[in-house]
């Protein structure tokens, strides 16, 4: 009698397991997908010729979850590192006002104590250079004037 009623609990054990559906299972080529419904679990199924076996299937999410929180960790190291790190900031007034620059205009560079000067043609240099181009102009005109007397001559 305790054998029928043991076995009859342990049925009964398997029998609510399947009616509250605790197990969901989707057919493949050489088994079934079985996913656990309470825990989550899914595990792959297939009859290998002595019997069924079932293998979990690798959680991906909880590698993922361990990889963000390692690099949540290292985020937060680095973030403190960067702190102790930085020079610490001038607070207050400070007396003097800064000196105003523009940051796009060059500033002019200062030479010591040494000038370039440019001397500037005299009035004779003026006159040579006047009179190089007036000879210049003239030739250029009689040039011209020749040109238009041969064309008109041959035409």
């Amino acid at each position: 009698m305790l054998c029928v009623c043991g076995n009859g609990a342990a049925n009964a054990e398997v029998k609510s397991d399947g009616e509250n559906g605790r197990f969901a299972l989707s057919p493949l080529s050489d088994g079934v997908i079985r996913l656990d419904t309470r825990t989550g679990d899914v595990s792959t199924c297939s009859n290998s010729g002595t019997g069924w076996a079932c293998y979990a299937v690798p959680d991906e999410r909880a590698a993922l979850d361990a990889e963000i929180g390692r690099l949540q960790a290292e985020n937060e190291k680095l973030k403190a590192e960067l702190l102790t790190a930085r020079e610490p900031t001038v607070t207050g007034k400070i007396d003097e006002p800064l000196p105003k620059t523009d940051s796009l205009k060059p500033e002019p560079k200062v030479e010591s104590e040494r000038k370039i000067e440019i001397p500037l043609p005299s009035d004779r240099d003026m006159d040579r250079v006047m009179s190089f181009l007036e000879q210049a102009w003239r030739r250029l005109v009689d040039v011209a004037n020749r040109m238009q007397k041969d064309i008109a001559g041959k035409i």
